[in-house]
């Protein structure tokens, strides 16, 4: 009995298998962000490769504009005043810097207890233009600009592909399906995933942000600067991890060397 039932229950499988071969298939429906989404574009920083370290002067410039553009929607949490001596920076300009800056700290009055603000100083953190999320939501068209303190290293390309974003703006082609299109109040960026971005662009015109050094601030100048100060705050310590990995790579061949010849002094006339 159990062997019919077998036998059955194996043709019924084999004619299901062979109408699911036989029945028409609706075509495969075209990827629109694969097919309109590109790569981060190809920059050359002066950090790239092992051998790579800051330009201070690009780091300095870069955080002009962010200072002067980015910071108005973004914040930089985890950025002490303090780290800028990083950048290049004395003491005594990192004091100015904090004590001008635009946003305030929260305090408490030491008299009366009351909640008040004052001027940061070195040692406290970036603060941010927006109180809590309500309020950038408020202020960015319900978007949530993203905290740029590891902007850098939470995107895949990093300081390549924040370049990308920012230099990326366009139109939509003609052939970009009517469903893909930008709504009201996004724009077209064909270096984010989804094609539409929230964030205006940011770096409209040359001369947008006057640099100290007398560099011609054109817009592809202020995206290479910021997206460097970006990787800076995102990886202080990278020329430290390049300077180490070297002195690693030298011990490691020297002592290849040296076990090498103890080994061959050791078994040398001794026969294999």
């Amino acid at each position: 009995m159990i062997r019919p039932i077998a036998i059955l229950a194996g043709l019924v499988f084999v004619v299901a298998l062979l109408v699911a071969v036989a029945m028409p298939r609706d075509a495969a429906q075209p990827n629109v962000f694969a097919e309109f989404h590109k790569e981060p574009k190809e920059v050359q920083f002066s950090f790239d490769g092992p051998f790579g370290s800051y330009d201070r002067e690009q780091l300095q410039r870069g955080f002009k504009v962010y200072q002067e553009v980015c910071s108005t929607c973004h914040s930089m949490k985890l950025v002490a005043f303090r780290s800028l001596t990083g950048l290049g920076f004395t003491d005594p300009e990192v004091k100015a810097i904090a004590r001008q800056w635009k946003v305030k700290v929260p305090s408490i009055n030491d008299k009366t207890g009351d909640p008040t603000t004052r001027d940061p100083t070195p040692a406290d953190f970036i603060p941010p233009n927006f109180p809590n999320e309500i309020a950038a939501r408020a202020n960015n068209n319900s978007a949530l600009p993203p905290d740029m303190s590891l902007l850098a290293k939470a995107r895949e390309g990093g300081p390549h592909y924040i370049y990308s974003i920012v230099t990326g703006y366009q139109k939509p082609p003609a052939n970009l399906p009517k469903d893909n299109l930008p709504p009201t109040g996004l724009y077209y960026n064909p270096y984010f995933a989804n094609l539409n971005f929230s964030m205006p662009p940011p770096l409209v015109a040359e001369g947008q942000v006057t640099y100290d050094d007398g560099t011609k601030a054109t817009v592809d100048q202020m995206a290479q600067d910021v997206s460097a100060f970006l990787m800076w705050a995102a990886e202080p310590k990278l020329e430290n991890r390049h300077r180490t990995g070297i002195a690693v790579m030298i011990f490691l061949i020297i002592a290849s060397v040296l076990a090498f010849m103890s080994y061959r002094n050791v078994w040398l006339g001794e026969k294999h």
